[in-house]
């Protein structure tokens, strides 16, 4: 009787993401949108919380030390292609990812991180975004920025900088922090359409309109940072990554559920990227 055929090894992406009970982002949401592409997603937890579709009601931090256990022994077991990076509670555990990628340059690195360190309260935590700009966005492939984001980090790069940067004033700045491209989202801007902008240190590298969806999202930009990671992880070019990647993040969200009594929860069935 003949052999049963070798199947071909699922390329890896090491997601590391707080949890999210309901299912719409964090590492949840992350998994759902790697294991779309065909990729398999290994999860490092960076922090627990209690929340629904509505909002955050507490979160713990993980440990940084135990966060880079996971992540090591993760590494030291199976074939990473990429890594995506969510939710980092403080400064102390952004310099210690930032040390474990640096252990795999070789391997993409696609940041969308929390600039609120997973809490609710609307408290930017500025030593961990100096932490984000000055260790981690150096070794980034991609940096998955929403606009307000983008400014927020630029003015804190360049503080003396003139007030009402553009987008792209926004995106060199960070570009200039050593990161290979940004990506800017740009559903908080007062377009007929969604606009996200990919920019390398050329200028613009693409530019992609959207149909904008009425509603709100839980775990919108996570789906699209964890689907462009599982693309990289398959070997296309960035451009093409985010230009498919985005169109996936599209569908899910024209699809997305009221299962909850607050936001939508996108719909990422596997199978299902474009």
């Amino acid at each position: 009787m003949p052999s049963p055929p070798h199947a071909t090894a699922l390329p890896v992406v090491l997601s590391l993401a707080c949890s999210d009970p309901s299912g719409g982002g964090g590492n949840v949401g992350a998994a759902l949108s790697i294991a779309a592409a065909g990729v398999h997603a290994a999860c490092v937890t960076t922090g627990l919380s209690v929340r629904d579709t509505r909002n955050v009601e507490r979160f713990w931090p993980v440990e940084a030390e135990l966060i880079d256990e996971q992540a090591r022994a993760v590494l030291e077991d199976l074939p990473v292609s990429a890594f995506h990076v969510g939710t980092l509670a403080d400064a102390r555990t952004a310099a210690m990812v930032a040390a474990l990628v640096a252990d795999y340059p070789s391997v993409p690195v696609v940041l969308d991180p929390d600039l609120y360190g997973g809490r609710d309260d609307g408290q930017i935590d500025e030593d961990l975004i100096g932490a984000l700009c000055e260790l981690l966005l150096p070794q980034c492939a991609l940096f998955i920025p929403n606009s307000i984001e983008a400014r927020l980090l630029a003015d804190e790069q360049e503080s003396d900088g003139p007030a009402g940067r553009s987008l792209a004033e926004c995106a060199q700045i960070l570009l200039d922090s050593g990161c290979e491209h940004v990506l800017i989202t740009g559903s908080h801007e007062p377009t007929a359409q969604v606009i996200n902008t990919l920019y390398g240190i050329r200028g613009v590298v693409r530019a992609d309109a959207w149909e904008r969806l009425s509603g709100s999202y839980l775990g919108a930009g996570i789906t699209l940072s964890a689907a462009i990671a599982a693309r990289l992880a398959r070997g296309e070019a960035l451009s093409d990554a985010a230009r498919s990647a985005q169109a996936y993040v599209w569908q899910t969200l024209a699809n997305a559920q009221q299962l909850g009594m607050g936001r939508r929860i996108p719909h990422r069935p596997l199978g299902g990227q474009p």
